[in-house]
């Protein structure tokens, strides 16, 4: 689904960790005026996070390293 590259805001940044390993993440915004006539919106309960937290597998995926 194409959107124009100004209603698309991509952000990034990276820094080290509290374990002092560099670490990396990013943040994506599309203007809401854009998704409206898809059909999505803001007051919509799958706009929004239900569950923050990682994976089960994801920290036994960094034990194993």
């Amino acid at each position: 689904m194409p959107f124009e590259g100004h209603h698309v805001r991509i952000q990034l940044a990276c820094g080290p960790g509290h374990d002092g390993r560099w670490h990396g993440w990013y943040r994506v915004e599309i203007a809401a005026d854009v998704l409206r006539p898809l059909g999505l919106h803001p007051s919509q309960a799958a706009a929004a996070l239900t569950n923050p937290g990682v994976p089960k597998w994801w920290k036994a995926a960094a034990v194993r390293g």
